[in-house]
C-alpha cells in the first residue's frame, strides 16, 4: 500500500491564508526519511544496520511526536471526498498528487434533509454529511425527497451542479 508523509509544518498552509495557498506546494521528502533511504547505500552490512537502526528510531520519535504524519492512499481518498465542495490547499501533496488519476469528479449520496434557502432555493444535506445550496434561480421539477438520489458533479471555473433524481442539475455550491 503506498504511504504519503507530510510534515506536520505543512498543515499551517490551511491557516496562513490565501497567498499561501497559492504558492507551490512542498512536496520534498523530509529529512529523517531521507536519512533513512540513505541507509540503503552503506556497504558495510553491520553499518548499514546501525545506520537503519538510528534512522528508523529517529523517524519513529518523528512519528510518535507528529512532526511527520502518515497516511495511506485510502485515507487521502476519502479525505478528498469529505472535502469534495471546498476551496483547501494542496498540503503538500498530503491528499494526493494534484494529477486527474486522484481529482474527485462527483459524489453520489442520498438526501437526508432539505429546505428552502433564503433565495427560494433549495438547501440540501446529504447523507454523507455534506451540506449544498442551490446558487441559481433554475426550477427544480420535483421537490426533493429524503432518500432519493442526489449527484454533485464538478464544473467549469470552479461551480457545482447537484442533480437530484435524475432531474437536470441546478448550481450549487457547498456550505457545510
Amino acid at each position: 500500500m503506498r504511504v504519503f508523509l507530510l510534515v506536520a509544518a505543512a498543515c499551517g498552509l490551511a491557516a496562513a491564508g490565501p497567498a499561501m495557498a497559492r504558492t507551490a506546494p512542498q512536496t520534498a521528502v523530509p529529512a529523517q526519511v531521507q536519512r533513512l533511504m540513505a541507509c540503503r547505500a552503506v556497504a558495510d552490512p553491520q553499518e548499514r544496520l546501525a545506520c537503519f537502526d538510528r534512522e528508523s528510531g529517529t523517524l519513529d520519535q518523528a512519528v510518535a511526536s507528529r512532526d511527520i504524519v502518515l497516511i495511506d492512499r485510502e485515507q487521502a481518498t476519502a479525505a478528498r471526498r469529505s472535502l469534495f465542495g471546498f476551496s483547501i490547499p494542496s498540503f503538500g501533496g498530503l491528499l494526493g498528487s494534484g494529477s486527474a488519476e486522484d481529482e474527485i469528479r462527483e459524489i453520489e449520496s442520498t438526501i437526508a434533509s432539505f429546505s428552502r434557502n433564503v433565495e427560494g432555493g433549495w438547501t440540501v444535506r446529504l447523507a454523507d454529511g455534506s451540506t449544498w445550496t442551490q446558487s441559481d434561480d433554475s426550477p427544480v421539477a420535483l421537490a426533493p425527497r429524503n432518500g432519493q438520489k442526489a449527484t454533485v458533479r464538478r464544473r467549469a471555473l470552479g461551480s457545482f451542479m447537484m442533480s437530484i433524481n435524475g432531474q437536470p442539475g441546478v448550481k450549487v455550491r457547498r456550505i457545510a
